[in-house]
């Protein structure tokens, strides 16, 4: 991965493209390699959807190896959503590919002034921009049902479906997995907005002809990759609870520790839980000749994954994960799992993302343009924002949008994001990464369900506020650093149990590139990438008060535990203090 493809989507005459070395990129990778690219190329207070933002495509810094759990890809953006710098995370084919074909970053840029669509091919022999106007309007399934008959059968796609093209707010880019589906999403904040702005409906990428990335000392690589692997089958998060039952193995365990977001963040606890948990699911998968088990991208070893087929055994999604069967289900009182997996199939059609469209159907419950608990009144809203109609348009906002049309004062966003599965009062931890991240309410960004829930790397109680501040600040470090190798988030578990693991880690990053990194190093990393987001969202006029919790986390206690949100204002500003 030596060097960046450049596309100028707004070039006189038509697209061009050019292949450029790394320079002042050399060494980054993921997220630390896609925010890198936005702070220095893109006017912090430009328009998200105009042609001064950009989109950045970026494999991990393992990239393109044989390193398990290496597959995810970091696209990068200025988000129209937060209006901050952003990095939405996913997994699937595209990073691996990307990698082996020499890339450590493809970049659109401009806007093509005409409304015109486009497809690029990219293969070891270069690229190949065309017009795409008969893919306009295609959901992601039959855009990559007409594409992938004319390429290799082991192509991979990178697509956006109509919410894309329309620029929501809520749209997210598809990435396809192993078996060509679009069911890999990089989806928070409005990245299939930002890529439909470009005019740019799908990505093929072929790697034939080409090889993994070869290690520096390969004995060495090996050996650690071994220790790694070793680790991550271990650990009882990683080796049993997620193989077995997906990420929606967490429905039972935040309900029972009354963090799990009801009606619309009105209560902890959903009564309807065990209807919709990830055993339920994995069950009726399995029952129904689907499996409870399947990778997202070639050397996951996790495989936290899974096939969901309806009532007849066709298939009709991947396993719905935690985050989307909360989104979908007990947020808004749903307790069907057939109508939550179709949700999941129209939101990765339509190019959605299932956290914020279920929060914003949850808003629109409330408003009372449907009741909750009315599954067949949300599959049809999500069928209105896919035709665009005007109620459409509002839910294609996002929760906020759908709060301020409507009038509704309980909005669970910050920056204009919506909160995932884990209610801030309960998980208190958790409440300090949504104020404070630089991707507005995000879980990932720093998973204090580690030690507020799960006693991963310690305990933290989850409903107080003590040792809150310290505990999101060290997991929004790691995961900056770990967001920036490529690899999957879930490696946090074992790495914060097993100090082996965590050196292994760093024994593959050194082995592979002739490095002698330390954990120090780690933790530099990781606070670099976080200064520079930092950096990014301050010059876009982004303040202190744009990382607090909307007031009633503070003011409405949460049955069962009744408790609010208790981590101060002055102790939320310390967390960047290092």
């Amino acid at each position: 991965m030596d060097k960046i493809l450049r596309i100028d989507m707004g070039a006189k005459g038509g697209p061009k493209a050019r292949v450029d070395t790394l320079g002042d990129y050399a060494g980054l990778g993921g997220r630390a390699m896609t925010s890198a690219i936005i702070a220095k190329e893109v006017p912090p207070t430009c328009h998200p959807l105009g042609p001064d933002n950009k989109i950045v495509f970026a494999p991990g810094l393992l990239g393109g190896t044989s390193a398990s759990m290496s597959g995810r890809i970091s696209v990068g953006y200025k988000s129209p959503l937060t209006g901050g710098i952003k990095e939405a995370n996913a997994g699937g084919q595209a990073a691996q590919v990307i990698a082996r074909l020499g890339y450590a970053a493809i970049v659109f840029e401009g806007q093509p002034g005409d409304g015109k669509l486009f497809q690029i091919f990219i293969d070891k022999d270069g690229f190949n921009i065309q017009p795409a106007d008969e893919l306009r309007m295609l959901g992601n399934y039959d855009l990559i049902e007409k594409l992938k008959g004319q390429y290799n059968k082991k192509a991979t796609f990178i697509s956006i479906g109509p919410a894309g093209e329309m620029k929501m707010h809520v749209s997210s880019v598809a990435c396809t997995d192993r078996e060509q589906r679009p069911t890999r999403h990089a989806a928070r904040g409005g990245s299939g907005a930002v890529m439909g702005s470009k005019g740019v409906k799908v990505i093929i990428l072929d790697d034939t002809g080409t090889k993994r990335i070869a290690p520096k000392d390969v004995e060495a690589f090996k050996a650690a990759n071994r220790i790694f692997s070793d680790g991550m089958k271990k650990h009882p998060v990683t080796g049993e609870g997620l193989r077995a039952y997906g990420t929606n193995v967490l429905t039972n365990v935040l309900n029972e520790a009354g963090g799990y977001p009801t009606r619309n963040f009105q209560r902890g606890r959903f009564e309807g839980k065990d209807k919709i948990s990830g055993e339920t699911i994995a069950a009726l998968e399995v029952e129904r000749g689907g499996s409870d088990e399947h990778s997202c991208h070639t050397g996951c070893i996790i495989k936290c994954s899974g096939i969901y087929n309806d009532k007849d055994g066709n298939y009709l999604t991947k396993q719905p994960e935690y985050e989307t069967v909360w989104a979908h289900g007990g947020h808004c009182e749903i307790d069907d799992p057939d109508a939550i997996a179709m949700m999941d199939r129209l939101d990765d059609d339509y190019g959605l993302d299932t956290i914020e469209m279920g929060a914003a159907i949850g808003v629109a419950m409330e408003a009372g343009i449907i009741e909750f608990g009315d599954a067949e009144g949300a599959i049809n809203l999500l069928h209105e924002v896919g035709k665009g109609t005007p109620l459409g348009r509002i839910l294609g906002g996002g929760a906020a949008s759908v709060g301020k049309a409507y009038g509704v004062v309980r909005i669970p966003v910050v920056k204009g994001q919506s909160m995932p599965a884990y209610d801030p009062r309960a998980v208190q931890g958790n409440g300090v990464t949504y104020a404070t991240s630089t991707m507005g309410a995000d879980h990932t960004a720093g998973y204090a369900v580690t030690a507020n829930i799960l006693a991963v790397g310690g305990k933290v109680d989850p409903l107080g506020p003590a040792g809150q501040v310290e505990l999101s600040r060290n997991l929004q470090i790691a995961t900056a650093a770990i967001d920036s190798t490529g690899m999957c988030l879930f490696i946090a578990f074992p790495l914060l149990d097993q100090p082996e693991t965590f050196q292994a880690l760093i024994d593959i990053i050194n082995s592979l590139h002739g490095l002698s990194l330390t954990a120090d190093d780690v933790t530099a990393l990781g606070k670099s990438v976080l200064t520079t987001e930092r950096n990014f969202n301050i010059a876009a006029g982004f303040t202190s008060a744009h990382d607090r919790l909307p007031d009633y986390f503070k003011t409405e206690p949460l049955p069962p535990h009744n408790v609010v949100f208790g981590v101060t204002d002055k102790e939320l500003d310390t967390v960047f203090n290092w």
